[in-house]
């Protein structure tokens, strides 16, 4: 089946038709940057923009960066606080014309690296883990979505763990790699004394660079880098609107 994707960021929304069979583009992506301030009817136009550009007239799937509960957005990280309590489906579909499913950000890269990625035919429960700006989480059972989890807003040491453990973190605090593994380990022992998985899937850009801080990293979970990378929410997105109509 083919889906269009987008996937909605603070600085670019990102879009493509995704075979959702195999989990690969099979139309160019196309980026627009976020507008600033990135308020809901300007980023709803985006998306608008994205679908006309490839003419699709079926359902969508769409990214956000935010908790999302049955099509609205309950937080905003990145974009602008107009969109805490919004509708967002019920805008998405009215700018577009489309059936609209919108799902967290993390949550959507989850699914896709779930299905085609690390975490393919794995059982029990996987905590994927998206280190960039911030850090985003999902929660699988099974194979089974468990949303909107904020594992990076657990506190640690007095502050939210992505405060540590983000890439910005280690970036603007210049971490060495084994300085910011001995925090990302902090995190991850955490949750494991409060759900004890059964894998740890580490995506995000940073993921890329896995060999550098690995070996760092302490905890009793297995633990592997994911392999969507920048495709997964798309991707993602594409599967979870396959069911619409």
């Amino acid at each position: 089946m083919k889906i269009l994707g987008i996937d909605i960021g603070g600085s670019g929304i990102k879009g493509a038709i995704v075979d959702t069979e195999r989990g690969e583009f099979v139309s160019d992506r196309l980026r627009i940057e976020t507008p600033q301030p990135a308020k809901p009817p300007v980023v709803a136009d985006v998306v608008a923009r994205i679908a006309s550009h490839f003419d699709w007239q079926a359902a969508i799937g769409c990214t956000f960066p935010a908790v999302v509960q049955h099509g609205v957005t309950l937080t905003a990280a990145n974009v602008d606080d107009e969109w805490i309590g919004t509708d967002a489906k019920a805008l998405m579909e009215r700018q577009t014309g489309n059936p609209v499913i919108v799902l967290n950000d993390a949550d959507a890269a989850g699914i896709a690296e779930m299905k085609f990625g690390a975490g393919r035919e794995r059982r029990g429960l996987v905590v994927i883990l998206t280190l960039g700006t911030g850090v985003g989480s999902s929660l699988f059972m099974n194979g089974q979505l468990v949303p909107n989890t904020e594992f990076g807003h657990l506190i640690i040491r007095g502050k939210d763990a992505e405060w540590r453990t983000s890439d910005r973190a280690r970036q603007e605090k210049d971490y060495s790699w084994k300085a910011w593994g001995k925090r990302l380990s902090e995190h991850l022992q955490y949750m494991e004394t409060l759900i004890t998985p059964d894998l740890f899937i580490i995506g995000g850009g940073v993921s890329k660079k896995y060999e550098k801080f690995f070996p760092h990293i302490r905890c009793d979970t297995q633990i592997v880098p994911a392999q969507l990378r920048n495709r997964a929410g798309i991707v993602g997105a594409a599967i979870a609107a396959a069911d619409l109509k």
